[in-house]
């Protein structure tokens, strides 16, 4: 196994990698605690770490441990006391790791005291998250994003203090690779070049709104998945759509949002769209450079919250998601368009299943389901449908055999759902539509048309 070769560039060592080797790293959750406050259970924290070590994992970091360090008095200068870290100080030595990774956010004083004390690279979770957004995104305005957030986030830091990733991965583009032009940019530059990313960004913005628009002629409502990352949306999305989206075991493995048009059990066509999943301590500014993807969600007509109720912390994942939703604007009405997807039912074991199956029928808007068997989905795809279809309406159309603009009216603004010529020239057209459209139409057609049903159960 080929070990790092360190280079001299500038002001610091980099690592340039060699073969397959990978950065050796120590993952440390900081758990903060109150004095006064008694130790319940450790469980919380270990699932922290976990997942702590699974975003390091995401970026092909060789983790040589895993730390769990208690903070009750959390100091200016290093967050930790002065006697753990030199107890991690050891433990870096020792495992000759030359990157630890911090599950809290560090002040830029802080990272790089750590940094000096360890003698090792310091990178804490908002910078962990970053380095992942940026592997994962792939599209211009994914791309756009990530490179925001990271200007944001490193106008206070030093720009060396990245090059160690940047190096591992063979200059990776999202920051257009470690050239010295880069390392040395002051805040004027990074300044310069942030305000010409939010420029571009913001046409972005407009071309989404406009294919929003186009959208909306179709017009196919859009049902948003989101949830906490890893839940399995990407999956469940490939089951619901025959897409082949990437999913995998791995945090944020979808970043860039993929859409599909799918037809649910009764034949209503839907766009479907999968999004990129929450965390919980995702900074404010991160939600905001990420908002431009996000608005999918904003504007879906039904939202499907995947869960993953085998998760030891999905209660707490819960919470982080509906933290995320009131940051980006959905407000208590537009919460009644929720569906709850508990997904991996197929990882419970019998008794825990039942005890949440009997806790689903409880709860209204809430289904379980297994995005890898299926099973599930038919009881989902259901309530999605009576969701969308409860106030819409249906009718009959007839139509002359000169009225092709008619025609054109009714799919451009309605879902035809049949279609019957007759002998002498004229067409039927079974038609859903929403309860404004309706007006418009009746005001077209007049006598030519007529209600058959108001719920779209009662239609089928």
């Amino acid at each position: 196994m080929k070990t790092p070769k360190k280079q001299k560039t500038g002001g610091g060592v980099n690592f340039q990698i060699e073969g397959p080797t990978l950065t050796r790293a120590i993952v440390l959750h900081v758990e903060r605690r109150d004095r006064r406050a008694p130790v319940t259970s450790d469980r919380a924290s270990e699932a922290r770490l976990a997942e702590a070590v699974g975003l390091a994992e995401a970026i092909d970091l060789q983790i040589a441990a895993r730390i769990i360090a208690p903070v009750s008095a959390p100091r200016p200068s290093t967050l930790l006391g002065s006697g753990k870290v030199a107890e991690i100080a050891e433990q870096v030595k020792e495992a000759e790791a030359e990157l630890v990774v911090v599950n809290a956010q560090l002040s830029p004083i802080q990272q790089r005291n750590l940094e000096k004390e360890w003698g090792a690279k310091v990178l804490d979770r908002t910078g962990l998250i970053l380095e992942i957004f940026g592997r994962r995104a792939s599209t211009r305005e994914g791309t756009l994003q990530v490179e925001l957030a990271h200007l944001e986030y490193q106008k206070s830091r030093l720009v060396r203090s990245w090059t160690h990733l940047e190096r591992q991965r063979g200059g990776f583009g999202f920051l257009g690779g470690p050239g010295e032009s880069q390392l040395e940019a002051d805040r004027r530059l990074i300044q310069e070049r942030i305000t010409r990313i939010e420029g571009q960004l913001q046409s972005v913005v407009k071309t989404r709104a406009l294919h929003r628009k186009g959208r909306a002629r179709v017009p196919y409502p859009v049902v948003a998945l989101v949830g906490y990352t890893n839940a399995g949306k990407s999956t469940l999305f490939n089951r619901l759509s025959g897409a082949s989206v990437l999913a995998k075991d791995l945090l944020f493995a979808t970043l860039d949002p993929t859409m599909r048009v799918i037809s649910l059990p009764h034949g209503r066509k839907i766009i479907l769209s999968d999004t990129v999943g929450f965390i919980s301590d995702l900074p404010t500014s991160l939600i905001a450079a990420f908002r431009a993807t996000l608005e999918e969600v904003l504007t879906a007509d039904v939202i499907l919250h995947v869960r993953d109720v085998a998760h030891a912390d999905t209660e707490a994942q819960s919470q982080d998601v509906s933290r995320v939703l009131n940051e980006l604007g959905i407000d208590e009405v537009r919460r009644g368009q929720i569906i709850e997807v508990w997904n991996k039912l197929d990882l419970l074991p019998p008794e825990e299943r039942a005890a949440r199956e009997a806790q689903a029928m409880r709860k209204p808007g809430c289904v379980l389901v297994s995005a890898v068997t299926g099973e599930g989905v038919s009881p989902l795809l259901e309530m999605v449908e009576g969701r969308l279809g409860a106030e819409d309406l249906i009718y009959e159309v007839f139509l002359d055999p000169a009225d092709g603009q008619g025609q054109a009216w009714l799919h451009d603004r309605g879902e035809v759902l049949s279609r019957r010529s007759y002998q002498d020239g004229r067409t039927r057209l079974k038609v859903r539509l929403t309860e404004d459209k309706a007006g418009q139409a009746q005001a077209r057609f007049g006598r030519n048309m007529k209600l058959l049903a108001v719920k779209k159960a009662a239609a089928e």
